[in-house]
């Protein structure tokens, strides 16, 4: 084969996998705009208000606001960076912006997740492969929150980490404490990429000690590549980096009361372990063991990676919501197995990824058509998931407060009747245990319901109509209703 000829079969082999790039995208992109999930979450409201609140005073609160109940209660906006992008994403486009946002980060995902396996193992179709089964387990039963940056910067913390250890280039990890700043202005895991570098410094540690005392083993790596000295001054950098912001060290604060949280944990579906009652569960189970395999395949065990792997199994195995703590560093670790030194598939370029988020945006416009993805149409998404006419019927019969509402609803009615602050919300952090464990217990309609001071100072009560407590109140004399639909149901005191 000649120069010409090899050349050609190059650039036919580039332009398959760059097609073959857009497809997995815009499959991607083609489910979540199906799913609209990006107007169906519960919580994505309290965030747009505080994302309007901070944008029109210039400041981040510190304390509830938008809660009728716990205003002055200490509270911090761990993800204000985000809703300020969420926020200025409806101030230019409605609620459409909030749709285009929401699938912007899930396809943010989903490209990250590519470019990592493809960095770290070399090959472009295992990547697309591996990247499409990692998918599965996450990215569609999560609703684009915050927590989708977390996964988009932790992909990039572990693919320099493996990149820094297999090349033996501490600089490669020069750029974490600016990456780590930016992380813990738009969610609070970012201290899940501190403790993975903690952790890599940690090992580092052990296996010098190790060395010091003469023990050698013929299993594991006993060689640490990186200079510790300077490592350490990373993790440092990294830390303080986490503390640059409006909120300072109190991010920490917050991390520590959410480790002592119970009640929610039990009464939360995404915050319940791993029921495998779906098959979700069980592609997350055979990511798992593949990648204790493919670190156990090795010639010797990589004592960080095992680590790493043991670590993140009890953390996301604990709760649905943090599946994707395992499945990412399983990803990476089975790419990282087949990496070789030999020929590697390169990335994209500048000008090739311009090229693709091209082809995917007018992609994404053709098939939003399809799906009804429109104006009208998540409109009529949201008045199918939260109480829209209950709350138009409020504004013009102007029923006087406060007001008491149902969970779930909290954070829609934040946004959307802003008028009457409400009694509950989804800050499960701002709350606390014993506060959500009284609002669910009443309006699970337990008899300790007319003793709940919450609801008895409340002059209008909007709830969702399958709940027992709507039930409850429909009998009891204290209360009448004033108008009904099919979602919701309200009440005012007699």
């Amino acid at each position: 084969m000649n120069a010409v000829q090899e050349f050609r079969e190059l650039s036919r082999l580039r332009i398959l996998q760059l097609l073959t790039l857009v497809a997995l995208l815009a499959g991607v992109g083609w489910r979540s705009l199906l799913l609209k999930f990006c107007v169906l979450d519960p919580d994505i409201w309290w965030h747009l208000k505080v994302g309007d609140w901070i944008i029109q005073n210039h400041a981040v609160p510190h304390t509830g606001i938008l809660s009728r109940i716990a205003s002055n209660l200490p509270w911090v906006a761990y993800s204000w960076g985000y809703e300020v992008l969420l926020s200025q994403a409806y101030s230019l486009f409605g609620l459409l912006g909030v749709g285009i946002f929401g699938v912007l980060l899930t396809l943010a995902v989903a490209y990250t997740m590519l470019w990592m396996l493809l960095r770290l193992s070399g090959n472009f179709w295992l990547a697309c492969v591996l990247g499409a089964v990692t998918y599965y387990p996450f990215l569609f039963t999560m609703m684009p929150r915050p927590v989708f940056f977390s996964m988009v910067l932790f992909m990039v913390t572990i693919t320099l980490i493996f990149a820094a250890q297999r090349k033996a280039r501490v600089e490669t990890l020069y750029w974490l404490p600016l990456l780590f700043l930016l992380w813990a202005n738009l969610h609070i895991q970012f201290i899940y990429g501190l403790f993975l570098l903690g952790l890599f410094v940690a090992v580092n540690v052990a296996q010098r000690l190790l060395q010091r005392m003469g023990i050698a083993s013929d299993v594991l790596l006993s060689s640490p590549t990186l200079p510790l000295d300077r490592l350490l001054v990373i993790l440092t950098a990294c830390a303080v980096a986490t503390c640059i912001g409006p909120n300072s060290y109190h991010l920490y604060q917050v991390v520590f009361e959410y480790s002592k949280a119970k009640f929610t944990y039990s009464n939360i579906v995404e915050l319940e372990p791993l029921s495998f009652l779906y098959s979700e569960h069980y592609v997350q189970l055979l990511l798992t063991a593949s990648a204790f395999f493919a670190v156990g395949w090795q010639k010797r065990l990589d004592p960080f990676k095992l680590a790493l792997l043991t670590f993140a199994s009890l953390v996301a195995y604990r709760t649905m919501r943090d599946s994707w703590f395992i499945c990412i560093p399983a990803a990476a670790c089975i790419a990282d197995a087949f990496a070789t030194n030999s020929e590697r598939d390169r990335t994209e370029t500048l000008g090739e990824n311009a090229a693709l988020a091209s082809v995917l945006a007018v992609l994404m416009f053709l098939i939003a058509g399809n799906t009804d993805f429109s104006r009208r149409g998540l409109d009529r998404a949201v008045s199918g998931m939260f109480p829209v006419n209950a709350v138009n019927f409020l504004r013009q019969a102007s029923v006087p407060g406060p007001l008491y509402n149902s969970f779930d609803w909290g954070g829609f009615l934040i946004w959307y009747m802003p008028d009457y602050p409400v009694a509950i919300d989804g800050r499960n952090d701002l709350y606390g245990d014993e506060m959500d464990e009284r609002f669910i217990s009443t309006q699970n309609g337990a008899s300790s319901y007319t003793s709940d001071s919450f609801l008895n100072e409340s002059g209008v009560i909007l709830l969702q109509k399958s709940t027992p407590l709507a039930q409850v109140l429909s009998i009891d004399g204290r209360f009448r209703m004033i108008y009904q639909d099919a979602l919701s149901v309200v009440f005012v005191r007699e």
